[in-house]
């Protein structure tokens, strides 16, 4: 059983003082910077060279030889920016000249000034430019299996720590460089595990036996705008609290084929809330990469359409610190420690725009991508040498032009909206663009989140989100009125006259992806990752747009989270009432649950008190009959979190009770990212459950064990698939030398054991939830009346005719099914080709009825929806009964990268007996 977590979602920073930040940043004593020596070398601490072939250095050894140069070397500093989620030190090494390093906190405190922008006048803030340290961000290894990462990082430490080459000591006096190794955890395991065979020929990275970041794997660059994990806290305190680099450089491998390395400029679509002075650096950036690998005969660099990389999502790590003005590129390099070969792919032997110099197909090694990646870390580090004043001055610009714009009339492009607006207007160009420009259009001047919408508490952690990446928020001191309407004490602000504009634009407003289709009726071109994403929909808080100037008794949140407020419980009452609207209501009832409290949910709605002092809850409300082991639970969790225990003076009737459930995770060997996310989800809400692999349900008698089993997108197989050997995860030989806390994970799901398992543990009264492909694989095998609403005639609609990528829409909720309790009308989903259903003429009477459906022709709220009056009354959510027991099937994901919390409820809902 998994043990249960801190008690919330709330991320818990020190406030940063003077003090500790210059502890942090070491301001360095003269005693403190000694002759540079000479300089271990990686062989002589190692044994190997960095990228030798069938060597990968772990982080305990690249750690540990930073340790060793920071001793030998006065140019490096090593700072822990944190703990990692499995405990080690997080470590930057900060590499400058010795002299930069005894004024660092100057140039420190001149990039802050510079990047907010705030209240600074062109000639000062050229003056702090030309006094001021350029700072470069480095890191590696944030994708652990692709392994080049951390090596290319502890390589050009090491150059940079012992070179003394004229280019190398220009860089030190020019620049601040920030090395941060981005997954500690990550590198540890992968290089451990291809290491622990003796003979180097034997030696692979097939078969890892789960995520290289303990929860989420890959999708550790997909989170940046939530700050989920420990090592995102770190990376982002580090970017947008602390040391506001103007450049930001992240590796990642692979190339296309037939290439080397993909690096910017990236392909359009770029979003439209950067400013254009980040596209036109992203360019210049990039094309002095390119030139740098030509200039010493690199070949094999693609850009722009080589790769699908886009300037469009915001969430990876260098996504995101382009909404925050820090010109940030990425690479995708090829390189194994088991040497490999580049194929020959005939059109890119042919040299063009996106590719100057072609590679010729060849034997490659680890060392030859060491050494592109260090020319291309010195690509940048020129870059930001000889532009220093330039990009000290140009972040504090673009920060300027996003409070500008945040004071005064914007209209942020919307290419659908103007050509609806271009349709529907007829004259002159004037009137058209008049149109467009209509004032109903204009970005928001700022948001008012009120402090008495049902779920506040949720709304804290959007803020907290916020916060994190360095987002001035403002909270009411006292009641107010903006516009005719009362918000009270309490309420937060987000002005968006503020240096990183772009990020709070893009956290409110709907993204509006452009329709990208290379000629006429071909297949639409997807993004990178997602097309929309508005985080405030996701998270299902109320907000008000302010399209005018306003103020208010506002004061600025310096908290770096903040706390919820206390909340209340009542005394002299026979029981407790806890609003099932408040996410974390959840939280209390596992805590009450597990201190063997009685807890009953209400079928319809109650009312508590009376006249004006009654209260109104929905149906689902949870009962906790008055004890003294409730009240100690109540009062603990009123201070921890801020849930409200409403008293009430009599008992009710129309209740149902409730038992804590044994639920089950499922999982796979080598381990499922949108698992990992629900297992880190249900851990913050308190659940206790267990994690279950394919040959436990394989085993059978599961309703013996569990009573709920969950499984994500990607868990169960469809019958034609696992027919043929296929499934979900996992790898098809058991690695060689398994150890044995992994052989009872190893397996895939499979049609002849594992879904009459599921089948008999349902009809038992098991329940299951079921989540993307996984409710329409177990919906075909359980012969349910449920079929494909995007068909026609059984044939699934084209992409020509119906594509939605990553995107959020609106569905409509039975607000009365114990599977939405405490859920609003109408919800918004995140919707990534999610399978959408119909139902039979026969699910009424077999027991299958609709959750949550779509209805209307316009369900798009943000990203793209090519074809979305499709969707009209299809089917989103499923309630089913099958034997005794039930199953709940959603199409869209319900957990997503854990930002939907506006719809973690249809999960909750379903964890109880």
């Amino acid at each position: 059983m998994c043990p249960l977590p801190r008690p919330t979602m709330r991320r818990v920073f020190a406030p940063l003082t003077a003090l500790s930040l210059a502890s942090l940043l070491g301001a360095a004593a003269p005693a403190q910077v000694q002759a540079q020596g000479r300089i271990t070398t990686p062989k002589e601490a190692f044994g190997a060279n960095y990228g030798d072939d069938y060597f990968l250095a772990n982080y305990q050894q690249i750690s540990s030889y930073w340790r060793t140069l920071e001793q030998q070397s006065p140019r490096v500093k090593l700072r822990v920016m944190g703990k990692t989620t499995e405990g080690r030190d997080q470590l930057m090494a900060i590499i400058t000249s010795p002299e930069n390093h005894r004024n660092l906190e100057r140039y420190r405190q001149i990039a802050e000034r510079l990047a907010k922008a705030e209240n600074l006048t062109d000639d000062e803030a050229r003056a702090l430019a030309k006094e001021g340290k350029a700072i470069v961000w480095i890191d590696g290894g944030l994708h652990a299996t692709e392994t080049l990462g951390a090596q290319q990082l502890g390589e050009t430490v090491y150059q940079m720590a012992s070179r003394t080459d004229a280019e190398t000591m220009r860089f030190l006096d020019d620049v601040i460089i920030l090395f941060v190794h981005a997954n500690p955890d990550g590198n540890d395991l992968v290089a451990n595990w291809y290491m622990r065979t003796s003979d180097p020929k034997e030696r692979t990275l097939t078969g890892l036996p789960r995520l290289y970041q303990k929860y989420i794997g890959h999708d550790n660059n997909r989170e940046f705008f939530t700050s989920t994990q420990k090592e995102t806290e770190n990376i982002n305190r580090a970017l947008y609290h602390e040391w506001f680099p103007q450049l930001l450089y992240n590796h990642h491998q692979s190339a296309p084929a037939g290439t080397v390395v993909y690096s910017p400029p990236f392909r359009d679509p770029y979003n439209y809330n950067l400013d254009p002075s980040m596209l036109l650096g992203i360019q210049a950036l990039g094309t002095a990469m390119h030139s740098r690998l030509a200039i010493e005969g690199k070949p094999g660099a693609t850009m722009r359409n080589g790769a699908p990389y886009d300037g469009w999502w915001n969430g990876g790590i260098r996504n995101t610190a382009t909404f925050h003005n820090t010109i940030a590129v990425l690479t995708e390099m090829i390189g194994s420690p088991t040497p490999m070969r580049i194929p020959l792919i005939a059109d890119r032997q042919i040299p063009r725009g996106d590719m100057a110099l072609p590679v010729a197909p060849q034997l490659w090694h680890l060392r030859q991508s060491v050494d592109y990646s260090v020319s291309l870390n010195r690509a940048v580090l020129d870059h930001a040498s000889r532009l220093r004043e330039n990009l000290l001055f140009n972040i504090y610009r673009m920060g300027k032009n996003s409070i500008e714009r945040g004071g005064r009339d914007t209209w942020t492009p919307n290419p659908r909206r103007d050509a609806e607006v271009a349709k529907r207007v007829k004259g002159a160009d004037s009137l058209i663009w008049a149109a467009q420009h209509a004032p109903d259009y204009r970005d928001p001047r700022g948001y008012i989140i009120p402090s008495d919408q049902p779920d506040f508490l949720t709304a804290i952690k959007f803020i907290n989100g916020l916060r994190e990446t360095g987002i001035t928020v403002q909270r009411a001191t006292q009641a107010f009125t903006v516009n005719g309407k009362s918000y009270p004490t309490g309420s937060f602000v987000v002005q968006t006259a503020q240096a990183f504009r772009p990020h709070v634009i893009d956290m409110f407003e709907p993204q509006v992806h452009p329709d990208v289709f290379p000629y006429p009726g071909s297949p639409p071109t997807p993004p990178y990752d997602n097309a929309g994403w508005t985080w405030a929909y996701q998270m299902g808080i109320r907000f008000d747009r302010l399209l005018e100037p306003f103020s208010g008794p506002f004061t600025n949140v310096t908290d770096w989270n903040v706390a919820p407020p206390a909340g209340t419980v009542s005394t002299g009452a026979k029981g407790y009432w806890i609003d099932p609207r408040v996410n974390d209501a959840f939280t209390v009832v596992n805590r009450l649950l597990a201190a063997k409290v009685s807890v009953a949910r209400a079928t319809q709605a109650v009312t508590v008190g009376a006249g004006a002092n009654a209260t109104a809850l929905p149906a689902g409300a949870f009962w906790i009959p008055a004890s003294s082991a409730a009240l100690n639970v109540l009062r603990t969790a009123a201070t921890e979190l801020g849930v409200n225990a409403t008293g009430a003076t009599s008992a009710p009737t129309a209740t149902t009770p409730l038992r804590a459930a044994r639920i089950g995770l499922w999982d796979t060997y080598g381990g499922s990212m949108p698992s990992g996310w629900a297992r880190w989800i249900l851990e913050q809400f308190n659940y206790s459950f267990s994690r279950v692999f394919a040959p436990e349900i394989d085993a059978g008698n599961l309703r013996t064990k569990y009573d709920a089993l969950v499984f994500v997108d990607g868990a169960i197989p469809g019958v034609q698939a696992a027919s043929r050997g296929g499934g979900s995860g996992g790898v098809l030989d058991e690695p060689a030398n398994l150890p044995a806390e992994f052989k009872g994970q190893f397996g895939r799901m499979n049609v002849d054991k594992s879904l009459p398992a599921l089948k008999a543990f349902i009809e038992q009264g098991g329940t299951v939830v079921a989540i993307g492909n996984s409710a329409v694989n177990l919906a075909a095998f359980l012969q349910l009346p449920v079929g494909n609403h995007l068909a026609k005639d059984g044939t699934p609609y084209p992409r020509t005719q119906f594509y939605v990528p990553g995107s959020v829409l609106r569905v409509k909720v039975d607000t009365t099914a114990a599977a939405a309790f405490g859920m609003p009308g109408q919800a918004d989903v995140f919707f990534d080709a999610s399978p959408v259903f119909t139902l039979g003429a026969d699910a009424a009477s077999r027991g299958v009825r609709p959750i949550a459906w779509f209805e209307g022709t316009t369900p798009l709220r943000s990203g793209w929806a090519w074809g979305q009056e499709l969707l009209d009354k299809g089917v989103a959510g499923v309630e089913a009964k099958v034997g005794q027991g039930r199953v709940l099937l959603y199409g869209p994901q319900i957990t997503q990268r854990a930002q939907p919390h506006g719809t973690f409820k249809f999960l909750f809902n379903g964890l109880y007996r």
